[in-house]
């Protein structure tokens, strides 16, 4: 893509970077009061049903993950105009997912600074290794990381593991509102938790929001995973990474069922989302329809994105992910090499 071409593309998307006032205001009622209703239907059909209960647990989930995107546009300022606004709906809505606004928001700031970058990895993405990292890492190296690429503990522990540890403790080099709103987002959860176990019965509260918690965190991952996680996506060294190429190339276009897209809040048009953080969700679809470039860009559905499962390893002489299974022909060109020698 020229650099010209990469102009003009920022330049269509601009018109979109605006928030509506209505569109977000409707967007809050038709996520935040179907979330509380399942929710209270999940606590009340607890005495008839308890597959009823995880029902409503289920439906509620969905929601939990649109409540996160609206946090998660609040953190780009792009839910509302006014930065104030952007913070308090962030820190609510940080408070029901169990994640610190002011913290994520730095990290995720990042994550869109260098996303696909290979010499800036390690913070607000996935661990990802090249082949000859892999080849080169110790024993303990590649048995660590072969336990956080398996799905089971990616998606089975990751969850708890980062939505209710890592989320929190503030980071060495936080500021001081940044270490402050960790600390009232935890003080928040935890007054909130108590409140709901005295006037519920702590069974009872775990019964519901256990279930609400762990499956949304859980599909929350996954969508983050295969937004960058494709065979054919983009990584490069410092010297030749473009931002540009980064979202377009390196951020999937996740085409879902259109109630599956409704509830996860369009992020599916990650590559819309990463070349403009600024534009809120309820444009990316939008977006994406009125600009040509940008409706040539890798796609992934529901079936095909189960193969990202296997992607373990960047492969950089070949520009494409590769399991566990394809290293031995690497193994094998290591050792001839060596035998030359």
């Amino acid at each position: 893509m020229s650099q010209l071409n990469q102009k003009n593309l920022r330049k269509q998307i601009i018109p979109y970077e605006k928030s509506n006032l209505k569109a977000s205001i409707w967007q809050m009622i038709n996520t935040f009061i179907p979330f509380i209703v399942l929710w209270i239907l999940a606590y009340k059909s607890i005495s008839t049903s308890i597959l009823l209960t995880l029902l409503f647990d289920l439906g509620a989930a969905l929601f939990l993950i649109r409540i996160f995107i609206i946090f998660h546009d609040c953190c780009h300022q792009s839910f509302f105009k006014n930065k104030t606004a952007n913070k308090i709906l962030g820190t609510i809505t940080g408070i029901i997912t169990l994640f610190p606004f002011s913290q994520w928001k730095h990290s995720h700031s990042i994550h869109h600074a260098t996303s696909s970058n290979l010499d800036k990895r390690g913070i607000g993405d996935m661990w990802v290794l090249t082949v000859d990292e892999y080849i080169a890492a110790s024993t303990w190296t590649k048995f660590s990381y072969r336990l956080y690429r398996n799905p089971l503990i990616m998606f089975g522990l990751g969850p708890i593991y980062i939505v209710l540890i890592t989320n929190r403790f503030n980071t060495k080099n936080a500021k001081t509102k940044e270490r402050l709103n960790t600390y009232i987002t935890n003080i928040a959860i935890i007054g909130l938790s108590a409140l709901f176990c005295w006037q519920l019965g702590w069974e009872n509260f775990l019964l519901v929001e256990g279930p609400i918690f762990f499956v949304s965190a859980a599909l929350g991952i996954w969508l983050f995973y295969v937004q960058h996680q494709f065979e054919d996506t983009y990584f490069e060294e410092d010297e030749n990474w473009d931002y540009v190429k980064a979202a377009v190339e390196g951020s999937s276009f996740y085409k879902l069922p259109k109630i599956l897209q409704w509830v996860t809040g369009n992020i599916g048009y990650h590559h819309v989302h990463h070349l403009s953080p600024r534009v809120p969700n309820y444009h990316l679809e939008d977006v994406h329809n009125n600009t040509l470039p940008l409706q040539n860009v890798p796609t992934i559905t529901l079936k095909t994105s189960l193969t990202s499962l296997r992607f373990k390893l960047w492969d950089e002489e070949n520009k494409k992910f590769i399991g566990f299974k394809d290293l031995k022909s690497f193994y094998k060109v290591n050792r001839e090499s060596s035998d030359t020698v």
